[in-house]
């Protein structure tokens, strides 16, 4: 067990004791809470305890015997060159690829025909060796992305990212010369909204200075940005409130069309969309502000709802797909949205693409993955399921813009990812598959489902080692938010940025779980809007379902139960740790929000109160402060032991949330675990060498708390 006792501990200490045992209770206000100085991220006093507390982690868990073993079969599993490569874009008859190995930790952005691709036999072009990149500038650069100008291809924007952060650089790029555009359009670091308007100009919305950015950290403004004029010159064409989440322009080629939109996004969950004229005027779209936009095909907006809307053909339900013509719309007319696709009540829309003449259509029916082929036309929209294999996750990874080909992975917890061709006309082909990287026989898994507390049934998957008999030390991961879906991965990639970790937990004797809990996707709208706001704690109640089915089926056992979830996922963990500290004997918790007191002002927090609640209402705080996890910490015996892992510049979650968590265990001098990344922004770890050292560290807290150590 870690115990910290040095100076900076005995400090935190007598910083606690100057507060009042109610306040510390309570921490309803910022001079309640003793460990605010935790939120200067890069503050001198904060980073010594980071760097204690990361010291004083990897001294105990790198010394069990497991870590280095699991570290080096992790990178070997990350760094394996017989992974997939999987398609970034599709550029008409070419293919772009990220290729990340262990000679290229960083990435090398490639292209390639299609027709070597779909042959198996891709011969790549480099483009951006992102490593050498960042050598050569002495930077440490990560990739974010290339956004390239339909239907040409040949003129990119290339975000790359200083250490991880979602400020990123922006730079033009010219694929035919392979190198970058001299005095092309180009950006600093900021959370900037950049898009095509056409190939010399360019929707902008970046850090401006004072007021050019809303309380949530991104842009307010949008303007027009042409060639070779300096960005002062730039017109404004749509601004948001200082209140909203975002503002941002962008453009989807529609056959010949050029479609452009500006989206301004008042709350997380709600939008105003507008089409933009050639002359940069808009004009509002009839789209309810909840909607969600999914694609443009044949002239016509397609959106999916969440919440009811009566159409000519009666009232369509939430998750339903419904289409408007953008010509009706220019034109000055009123569009009646018509019907694209209904799902069951089983079903929900997960990912929609276009092609040419086709739309693509991701359904989850009970957690396991579809793929459904839309047509246009006169009388309608036809339908046709695609044929995949069953009960596996299904994954849209690109669309053909010419022709009607979708790129698809199938996989399932015990089956490597296979990506597949799938034509409109004719078969779906199988281009490449990762290699089995374990022997899936010695395991079963099988979909359960548990009784929530107020009746609700809530799937989840169980793996456990076959022939096992009895109760075994269980991982559980969960989400819980923000209508994403949790659906199952091979076991490499299980639990999300902590694979494979899952993999060597179940390699020793024992068992994990994902589970689909409501505040996720898994049902539809429906299933997120049960823990939304003031309804959170059905989430909770859905975790802790699960633990007692398992308990009561005698698979598991309460204290040999550990909870996993990130950046959402710490809200949840906390929460559920807090409540049934009984129940469970560890929790990981990365990236993680915890104060939910304080989450609204830091970083990108406040673009989430749609999602939490408004702290500072005070009719949201009393239905928040039931959960918060950083007021509800107790001073308790046996209290789960905690594994924090999070990275120094994450710029979405701040770190002081778990920076101050970690405060407080010390100061009640419970068991836990830290470790602070200095790169790698939210996603924590910036290449793979840091990603398989987290899966080792992990591995080895599991086991010293609730396994074969914990006897």
């Amino acid at each position: 067990m870690p115990r910290f006792t040095s100076s900076l501990a005995a400090a935190l200490a007598a910083t606690a004791a100057l507060v009042s045992p109610i306040a510390l209770a309570a921490q309803d206000t910022d001079a309640e809470d003793p460990y605010i100085w935790l939120e200067e991220i890069q503050g001198e006093r904060a980073l010594a305890q980071v760097d204690e507390w990361n010291a004083a982690t990897e001294e105990v868990l790198t010394a069990q015997p497991e870590y280095p073993i699991a570290r080096a079969w992790a990178k070997q599993i990350l760094d394996d060159d017989r992974q997939i490569a999987m398609p970034s874009a599709i550029h008409g008859d070419m293919v772009t690829n990220l290729w990340r190995d262990a000679d290229n930790p960083r990435g090398v952005w490639r292209i390639a025909t299609i027709e070597s691709y779909r042959a198996g036999t891709p011969e790549w072009r480099t483009l951006i060796d992102v490593d050498a990149l960042g050598r050569e500038e002495g930077e440490s650069w990560v990739w974010h992305g290339a956004n390239c100008l339909a239907p040409e291809y040949r003129r990119c924007l290339i975000s790359l990212s200083p250490g991880g952060t979602d400020a990123d650089v922006l730079r033009e790029f010219d694929v035919a010369t392979g190198g970058f555009v001299a005095d092309g359009f180009t950006l600093p670091a900021a959370k900037s909204s950049v898009a095509w308007f056409d190939e010399n100009t360019l929707f902008v919305g970046t850090d401006e200075g004072e007021g050019t950015m809303t309380d949530s950290g991104y842009p307010r403004l949008v303007r027009l940005w042409d060639r070779g004029t300096p960005f002062e010159e730039a017109r404004l064409i749509a601004e948001g409130e200082q209140s909203d989440v975002s503002i941002g322009g962008f453009s989807v080629l529609d056959g010949e069309t050029r479609w452009r939109f500006v989206r301004r996004g008042p709350s997380f969950w709600t939008n105003e969309v507008s089409l933009v004229r050639e002359d940069g005027s808009t004009v509002a779209l009839p789209v309810p502000e909840d909607a969600e936009f999914e694609a443009v095909l044949n002239g016509s907006l397609i959106a999916k709802l969440n919440s009811s809307l009566q159409t000519a053909g009666g009232e369509a339900q939430p998750g339903t797909l419904l289409s408007w013509s953008l010509d009706d719309v220019l034109s000055g007319a009123e569009p009646a949205p018509t019907v694209v696709f209904r799902p069951s009540e089983t079903q929900a829309v997960e990912q929609v693409a276009s092609s040419e003449s086709k739309l693509w259509v991701k359904v989850l029916d009970d957690v396991s993955g579809k793929l459904i082929e839309l047509t246009p036309t006169a009388s309608g929209w036809t339908q046709r399921a695609m044929d995949l294999p069953a009960n596996s996750t299904v994954q849209i990874a690109q669309t053909s813009g010419k022709g009607d080909t979708a790129y698809v992975t199938v996989e399932s917890m015990l089956t490597p990812p296979t990506l597949y061709a799938v034509p409109s006309q004719g078969e779906p082909v199988a281009i490449a598959s990762e290699p089995a990287q374990f022997d899936a026989s010695k395991f079963a898994v099988e979909q359960k489902f548990a009784t929530s507390k107020d009746g609700t049934r809530v799937p989840y998957y169980l793996v456990r080692p076959k022939g096992a008999t009895g109760p075994l030390p269980t991982l559980i991961h969960a989400y819980g938010g923000f209508r994403a879906a949790q659906t199952p991965k091979y076991l490499t990639d299980e639990p999300y940025r902590s694979g494979p970790l899952s993999l060597f937990w179940l390699e020793e004797g024992n068992a994990y779980v994902l589970a689909n809990i409501r505040g996720g996707g898994e049902y539809g709208p429906r299933w997120h809007e049960e823990a939304l706001r003031e309804k959170r704690q059905n989430s909770f109640d859905d975790f802790h379902a699960v633990a007692d089915d398992l308990v009561a089926s005698r698979l598991a056992e309460p204290g040999r139960i550990a909870a996993s979830g990130r950046s959402n996922g710490g809200v949840l963990v906390g929460a559920v740790a807090n409540q049934r500290p009984e129940l469970y004997g560890a929790i990981i918790s990365g990236s993680p929000l915890i104060d939910m007191r304080r989450y609204n002002k830091l970083l990108a927090g406040a673009s989430w109160m749609a999602e939490y609640g408004n702290p500072d209402v005070p009719e949201d705080w009393a239905f928040m402060r039931e959960w918060s996890p950083y007021q509800n910490m107790r001073d308790i015996e046996n209290a789960p032991a905690a594994f924090y892992y999070l990275s120094t510049l994450d710029d979405r979650v701040h770190p002081g949330h778990a920076r101050k968590a970690a405060a407080r265990h010390e100061e009640f001098g419970q068991t836990f675990y830290y470790h602070e990344y200095k790169e790698g922004g939210h996603s924590v770890g910036a290449d793979h060498e840091e990603d398989a050292k987290r899966a080792g560290l992990l591995l080895a807290f599991l086991n010293r708390e609730i396994g074969s150590e914990a006897e």
